[in-house]
């Protein structure tokens, strides 16, 4: 039996009736012409599974503040304005607060944390508005269903937590590698598991993807729950970047570029290489480099693409081989393209019949 995608069939023709139609795909698939699509093992779907419930939770999660957040404003509490972040420890204390029956501004405040840049004078006037009834109730309900939502996100941390260690050991013993500092240091974030997802995910796949630049522990549990540790699949990593619907859609003929095309996709690994190709634009490592030269070449769009592709190319030479990841920073990088560049231009000099010499440095 053969999971084909309804779209190549289309290329096909053929009869269009129900019976004939049948008839049809299957004699389509006596003579080979169906491909099967890639569907991932029973232990990899398991993972998905989970996976996927909690990022429709999370998702859900923000909704229901988005919700709080209209209702606040609708009774011309402004707290969007001074706290970045509702679903915060100085928000929800805030929130709960008032739903016990709290409404003077100034106890309100009181609840600031000290690592918020706003002052408690300025959090008071922003919790000054009028109190109505009815928006009370609608900011009593998404909060109870942010909480619900959270709550139930915690069930999925501990259900992905014992299924990963059910899994066999493929790190056969190598110590899990020093976590690499990205960047500046961030504080955690909100909706990241509350476990040690990083170390189960090394222990189950035997290598560390967010050794990557911008591949974090989200991105790294979304590509394994979607596609799975075991590359065998591709043949080669250009298989893989096709199957992502990464690469460029050129139209050739005759060895030549008639048109091009866009590959829309809904494949959440695609998504998130793209998230996470976005992030390298102030990244200070070689992919960084690569990515802000492709940027002001090509465009963002085509250039968060690109990087996409090259992140896929890096996560399946990683699974499929056991390669290692090291970064050689962005001098490296700069110093490689103009070293190239300097090439290219003796070559065009030598062309013409000219030669070029390198000044001496002052």
């Amino acid at each position: 039996m053969y999971l084909v995608n309804a779209r190549e069939r289309k290329n096909l023709p053929g009869r269009k009736s129900d019976v004939q139609e049948s008839q049809w795909l299957m004699k389509l698939h006596t003579y080979g012409l169906l491909r099967n699509s890639f569907r991932p093992s029973q232990q990899i779907r398991m993972m998905r599974t989970y996976w996927r419930q909690r990022n429709d939770l999370v998702q859900a999660a923000g909704r229901h503040i988005l919700r709080m957040q209209k209702a606040l404003t609708q009774m011309n509490i402004q707290l969007a304005n001074v706290l970045s972040d509702m679903s915060g420890m100085t928000g929800q204390a805030i929130i709960n607060a008032i739903l016990v029956g709290e409404r003077d501004p100034h106890k309100l405040a009181e609840f600031r944390d000290p690592r918020v840049k706003a002052s408690k004078h300025e959090i008071a006037l922003s919790l000054e508005g009028n109190w109505q009834e009815d928006l009370l109730f609608v900011l009593k309900q998404e909060q109870d269903g942010y909480e619900f939502c959270q709550k139930q996100m915690l069930e999925c941390d501990r259900q992905v937590e014992q299924y990963l260690q059910q899994r066999e050991d493929r790190s056969k013993g190598t110590p899990l590698p020093e976590e690499k500092r990205k960047g500046r240091l961030k504080k955690k974030k909100g909706n990241a598991p509350q476990f040690d997802l990083r170390g189960e995910l090394f222990r189950m796949s035997g290598v560390d993807l967010t050794q990557i630049d911008s591949i974090d522990v989200m991105t790294a549990t979304t590509i394994l729950s979607e596609v799975g540790w075991d590359m065998g699949k591709w043949e080669t990593e250009d298989h893989f970047v096709s199957w992502l619907r990464l690469c460029p859609d050129n139209r050739i003929s005759g060895d030549k570029i008639i048109g091009k095309g866009r590959l829309p996709t809904k494949n959440r690994v695609s998504i998130s290489l793209k998230m996470a190709a976005s992030t390298l634009r102030r990244s200070n490592t070689y992919l960084g480099a690569q990515f802000r030269r492709f940027r002001t070449k090509l465009g963002s769009p085509i250039a968060i693409k690109a990087m996409a592709a090259k992140l896929a190319r890096l996560v399946y030479r990683m699974l499929r081989h056991g390669m290692k990841y090291v970064d050689q920073g962005a001098k490296f990088y700069e110093t490689q393209h103009r070293n190239l560049q300097i090439k290219q231009l003796k070559w065009k000099a030598a062309k013409l019949g000219f030669q070029v010499v390198q000044a001496p440095a002052a």
